[in-house]
C-alpha cells in the first residue's frame, strides 16, 4: 500500500540555512495494516505524511502510495487516500451535513450519492443529531469525528491520521478511536497514524515505527520493540547483605542487564520477566538467599524511546529541540 525509498525533504530557510526535515526514510506498509509513527516534535513525522499525501513534494527519493507515484501521479494518489490533518478541516460557518455532502461531490460522487454517503457516515460516527448544526457549534470531540468522516467520504483504502486525538479528553479520545476502529473493520482500510499518546500506539497498532531526526530508528511490533529494546524490569527486595548474591545469580542465570542494588532493593532488566522471576526466586532459595518481595514491571513504548534516544518522548516534546 505504501513503499518509500530514501525519501528526503529539505527546507531552505535562507541562503546559508537548510533544514533537513526527513533524511532518507525507507518504509513499506502492507494492505490492511495499522501502523503508528512515533517521534518527538520536529522528528519528521508530519513532513513524511505530507509527502505521502502529495501536499508537499519530496526533495529526493521515491514514494508510491496505493500503487501510484506521489510525484508523477499525485491526482490518483489523492483519489485513493483519506487524510485527517492536525487542524480541523471543515468550514466553521458550514452545516455538518453540507460539509460532508460537498466533500463527496469534490471526490466525484453525484449529489444524490454524496448525500447518501454523508448520511451513512453521520450515522456511523454518531453525528446524525448534529447534521444541521454549524461546525462552529460542535465540541472538540465532535469536530474530530467530523474530520474523520470527511476523510472517509470517498471510502478510501488508505487513511492517514496525523495526531487525530490531540487535545481531546480521555473519554473523547476513547470514543473517537472506537469509531475509527469500527470504520477500519467495516471498510478494510489501511491506517497510518502519528500520535503522542503511546497507549494508543501500544494497544491498537500492529506495527510501531519510531522516527527521530528525520530517520527511522526502529520498526517492529510494540511487543517486540519492548522486549528487544527495553525488556521487563524486575524489582526484588531482600536484606542488604543478600543483594550482591542476588545480583550475581541474576546476571549468571538470566543474563540480566541494568542491574542496580540500592539499600534493600535490587532492580534489573530481562527479556521475559514472568518467566525469569520464578527462576530467580527458585535459585535464591536453593542458595539460601531469602527474598522478601518481588514484582515484574512491563516496559512501555516510552521506555523504548528512552533506550533508543537517551530521552523519553515526553521530555523530547517538552524541550522542542528534538529534530528539524
Amino acid at each position: 500500500m505504501i513503499s518509500t525509498r530514501k525519501l528526503t525533504k529539505d527546507f531552505v530557510v535562507s541562503r546559508t540555512d537548510t533544514v533537513h526535515a526527513v533524511r532518507g526514510i525507507s518504509l513499506d506498509v502492507e494492505p490492511g495494516e495499522l501502523v503508528a509513527v512515533l517521534g518527538p516534535n520536529g522528528a519528521g513525522k508530519t513532513t513524511t505524511l505530507r509527502m505521502l499525501t502529495t501536499l508537499i513534494a519530496p526533495t529526493s527519493g521515491t514514494a508510491t502510495v496505493a500503487g501510484y507515484d506521489v510525484t508523477t501521479d499525485p491526482g490518483r494518489v489523492r483519489r485513493q487516500i483519506g487524510y485527517v490533518g492536525q487542524g480541523n478541516g471543515a468550514g466553521h460557518s458550514q452545516r455538518v451535513t453540507d460539509e460532508l455532502s460537498g466533500q463527496g461531490v469534490i471526490y466525484g460522487l453525484d449529489r444524490r450519492a454524496a448525500k447518501r454517503r454523508a448520511e451513512e457516515l453521520l450515522e456511523s460516527l454518531e453525528l446524525k443529531d448534529l447534521a444541521q448544526r454549524k461546525v462552529s457549534d460542535l465540541s472538540g470531540g465532535q469536530r474530530r469525528r467530523l474530520d474523520v468522516a470527511m476523510g472517509l467520504v470517498h471510502a478510501p483504502g488508505l487513511l492517514f491520521l496525523d495526531e487525530p486525538s490531540t487535545g481531546l479528553d480521555p473519554q473523547n479520545r476513547a470514543n473517537l478511536w472506537d469509531h475509527i476502529l469500527r470504520m477500519r473493520e467495516q471498510y478494510s482500510m489501511t491506517i497510518v497514524l502519528t500520535t503522542h499518546y503511546l497507549d494508543e500506539a501500544d494497544s491498537m497498532a500492529e506495527r510501531v515505527v519510531v522516527v527521530d531526526h528525520g530517520e527511522v530508528i526502529a520498526d517492529d511490533t510494540a511487543d517486540a520493540l519492548k522486549a528487544k529494546l527495553a525488556g521487563d524490569q524486575l524489582i526484588v527486595t531482600a536484606a542488604p547483605g543478600n543483594l550482591p548474591e542476588l545480583a550475581r545469580l541474576a546476571e549468571k542465570l538470566l543474563g540480566a542487564r541494568e542491574v542496580v542494588a540500592d539499600c534493600d532493593r535490587l532492580s534489573l532488566r530481562v527479556a521475559d520477566g514472568p518467566a525469569a522471576l520464578p527462576e530467580l526466586i527458585g535459585s535464591a532459595q536453593q542458595y539460601a538467599v531469602p527474598v522478601a518481595t518481588a514484582q515484574v514491571i512491563r516496559p512501555t513504548l516510552d521506555d523504548v524511546f528512552l533506550n533508543l534516544t537517551g530521552r523519553t518522548l515526553r521530555e523530547a516534546d517538552s524541550t522542542g529541540k528534538a529534530a528539524a
